[in-house]
């Protein structure tokens, strides 16, 4: 929609229109970021966990700050806000039962459903079957002279062969969920796992969103129990209860229309970790995380821009697209659905600054300025004077902040942010220990930059050279590429390739969903992850994509 249009379409759709007045004191600015930091981290709304209550009072508050500012609403159906879905932290249900011989077992103790396993009842005669394995390659089938698996609940080893270690002969079948899935796809009605190898780690009972369940029951047996229970056709009864959700995200869109050719989008994440979702580092009772700094704090500079830049007759070159993210500490859910569900062109934007965790400025008044080599034109953050901030900076546009999901689209984008501290992702993060000063020196220097770019035009964008994305102990190599996390069909689908690495080399492209790596099928984000595990820098494997709908396979050499 070009800017004409944009213009019209406020006029019909009664938006309000800017206010005139001056732009704010340092005084008022800083009394303002305060009033806002306060309520977005109050307890009132729980630590603003994505797809809550809280979040639906800190969504509504910003909507109606944007309101006030006089933004045009830029979400879905002529208003502010944008929803999303997403996979919830999936739960225990009410229903969680097994019995294994006349011996009821108890939960935790003596067994627990896996995080891939399905939901449902399962009642049969166990059948062991080995390792679950079938490797041809190596001539081992432990499916060898079986025919039907109806109405049975097949026993693995979490082992193998060989062991579980790197120079395994049978580490491309290590994975429990594809094991777990050949039996299924033969039709036994459960799995059961349990553990007679010391070299072997027990599976984590902890559920993920991530994991993506199949199809039947798929149980872990603790403990030395299954020498005893173990045994073929001792009848068994599992029932797993696993609950689901999907929940909405929101996020809040709002226009500064000053009728220019080109958009400036300037965002911030508006959610925390609730009472401590799978990111809290928090390890004692349970307890509202409310995010002060991560991210009041950036909403609150947000909210100070759009008020300052209503009023800025320098700086109106651009439009400026306002966005609350939620999601961001789920994965960049929101800023990866706005960008893949645009409310305006992405060819229309400028830029992309983003604001997180910016609260917590220090008496050296170092700020880090991360994604500065997405676009030549970012050499002037080293030049703006305003706020007497010391600048560090990083160039690679991925990170693990909603800019990302910007630079993938193509858009220079950089990130502002204060540093970590000890009260990261921890219920400690509260408003007291916000440094307001630091929040409007940040703000000023914004200001500045917004004003010095003012008049170079539409910036180049520029592809940078990226941090190991994937780089974590049990990864000894890369694929080099950017997974998109909102992605929910089956497979891991690629949204950004780094050039010069395994991925780009074969010629994968951004929008290919990886189906399987080597010998082992991938079947989501945990799944990928399995898969580069088995690999060291220098092997090759073929990886199998759908690429429009056709399956296809390149040989990548890590």
């Amino acid at each position: 929609m070009k800017p004409t249009s944009r213009l019209l379409s406020a006029l019909f759709l009664g938006a309000p229109l800017l206010l005139s007045a001056q732009l704010q004191s340092d005084a008022d600015s800083r009394d303002q970021m305060k009033y806002d930091v306060k309520y977005l981290a109050s307890d009132l709304l729980e630590g603003r966990e994505a797809g809550t209550a809280g979040e639906r009072l800190a969504v509504e508050y910003i909507a109606a700050k944007f309101g006030n500012v006089g933004l045009m609403p830029y979400g879905d159906n002529a208003g502010y806000v944008q929803a999303f879905t997403f996979n919830a932290e999936p739960v225990r249900g009410a229903a969680n039962t097994m019995q294994l011989g006349r011996k009821k077992l108890k939960l935790d103790d003596q067994w627990f459903p896996m995080a891939f396993s399905g939901s449902g009842q399962a009642k049969g005669k166990i059948m062991k079957l080995g390792y679950g394995i079938n490797a041809p390659d190596l001539k081992l089938d432990d499916y060898a002279d079986v025919t039907d698996l109806k109405d049975r609940i097949v026993a693995f080893s979490i082992s193998s062969p060989d062991g579980i270690h790197p120079h395994s002969k049978y580490l491309a079948y290590h994975d429990l969920q594809a094991r777990a899935q050949k039996a299924a796809d033969m039709g036994a009605s459960a799995v059961l796992f349990y553990n007679d190898d010391p070299t072997a780690t027990v599976p984590e009972a902890k559920l993920s969103p991530k994991v993506k369940p199949i199809s039947i029951p798929v149980v872990f047996l603790t403990g030395d129990q299954y020498e005893a229970l173990v045994v073929d056709n001792n009848p068994c009864v599992i029932g797993v209860d696993i609950v689901r959700e999907q929940r909405t995200g929101h996020n809040v869109v709002g226009l500064l229309d000053n009728g220019a050719q080109n958009v400036v989008v300037i965002g911030a994440h508006l959610d925390h970790l609730g009472w401590g979702d799978e990111g809290s580092l928090h390890r004692g009772e349970k307890a509202i995380h409310n995010g002060a700094d991560d991210n009041a704090s950036g909403v609150a500079v947000l909210l100070q821009l759009a008020r300052d830049l209503a009023e800025m007759d320098h700086t109106r070159a651009n439009d400026y697209l306002f966005i609350a993210f939620s999601g961001e500490e789920k994965g960049l859910y929101g800023s990866n659905y706005w960008t893949k569900h645009p409310t305006l062109p992405i060819a229309e934007l400028n830029y992309m600054i983003n604001l997180d965790m910016v609260g917590r400025l220090d008496s050296t008044g170092a700020i880090g300025i991360n994604g500065v080599g997405t676009s030549p034109a970012w050499e002037e953050v080293q030049r703006v004077l305003v706020g007497d901030l010391k600048v560090k900076t990083t160039s690679s546009g991925i990170g693990p902040s909603d800019h990302t999901s910007f630079y993938l689209q193509d858009v220079p984008a950089i990130h502002f942010f204060t540093g970590t501290h000890a009260d990261y992702h921890k219920p400690s993060d509260d408003e007291e220990k916000i440094n307001y000063d630091g929040m409007l020196r940040i703000a000023r220097y914004i200001e500045s930059l917004i004003a010095t770019l003012n008049d170079d035009g539409k910036l180049t964008f520029t592809k940078t050279e990226e941090v190991n994305t994937e780089n974590t102990p049990r990864f000894k190599v890369t694929l080099g590429v950017v997974p998109d996390y909102l992605y929910d069909g089956k497979g891991m689908r690629i949204d950004g390739v780094t050039e010069g690495k395994p991925a780009a080399n074969a010629g994968l492209r951004k929008g290919d969903v990886v189906t399987g790596i080597g010998a082992v099928e991938v079947t989501d984000m945990m799944g990928y992850m399995k898969a580069l595990g088995q690999f060291n820098k220098g092997d090759k494997a073929p990886v199998k994509v759908l690429r429009d709908g056709k399956e296809m396979a390149v040989e990548v050499t890590f």
